[in-house]
Formats: C-alpha cells, structure tokens, sequence
C-alpha cells in the first residue's frame, strides 16, 4: 500500500470515527503530506512502516528551523502521531515511532494585571447612591 491510499484511509477514521470538523480533517491530512514531502526532499524512500523516530524528530526540528512557533510545531506533531495512531489501529504498524516524542514547550503568558491606581479609580467610579453599588464595590474590593 502507498502513501495516498494510507491518507485516504486515515481522512475516512477523522470524520468517520472521530467525527471532526472538515478545517480539522484538512489540518491533519496537511500535516501528513509535508512529513510525507520532508521525507522525500531527504531523499528518503522508506516504507511507512519503517518510519523512526529520528525521521519524525528531523521533520520536526525542520518546522523549528524555518520559523515556525512552538505552538505551530505541536499542532502538527498532534496531527502526525494521531496519522501513527491510526495505523497501529488498523495494525498497519506494530510500534508508534511519535510514542517518544515530546511535544515543544509552548511558553506561557502571563495575564496583564491592573495597576494600584487603575483599581483605585475603578473602585471610586462605583455609584454607592444605587442598591447596587455597595455590592459591586465589595464584589470588586
């Protein structure tokens, strides 16, 4: 079997069994097709059951090199060992070469906060002439 027909398959189980969205669908059968085109640029003509773990990890680390987030990079590593994943199930492979692989750091924002002064103001706009107002302002304090 090559290629075309394991991705034909593998859109089938996407919508058929995990019942995605279409945008989804499209995403993960990407995914696949630029592994599929990174591993021939390398000049590789594995089989998709010889596929390793450094052949994924190398895909990877090329996303990285070309200017991709870390946010983009794990998007597309999820849509690549849920393709393995697929394949185990449908016991076209024996082991998952992504089962090692761990997904880049993605980097936390931290919430903007309100100055002393912002809270300040904030607090004294309230209108205690209102039933209201009194909860608001301990709702806020």
């Amino acid at each position: 079997m090559n290629w075309k027909n394991y991705i034909n398959g593998f859109r089938s189980y996407l919508l058929l069994e995990k019942s995605l969205s279409y945008n989804s669908i499209e995403a993960y059968i990407r995914d696949v097709k630029n592994l599929k085109d990174y591993l021939n640029s390398t000049g590789s003509t594995k089989a998709i059951i010889n596929i390793t773990s450094k052949d994924i990890s190398l895909f990877i680390q090329s996303l990285a090199k070309e200017g991709k987030k870390a946010s983009s990079q794990a998007r597309v590593l999820s849509g690549i060992k849920s393709f393995f994943k697929y394949l185990i199930i449908e016991d076209i492979i024996k082991t998952d070469p992504t089962g090692l692989i761990e997904t880049p750091k993605i980097g936390l924002k931290l919430p903007e906060t309100l100055s002393n002064e912002e809270i300040d103001i904030l607090i004294n706009s309230i209108d205690l002439s209102h039933p209201q107002g009194q909860r608001n302002k301990t709702i806020i304090e």
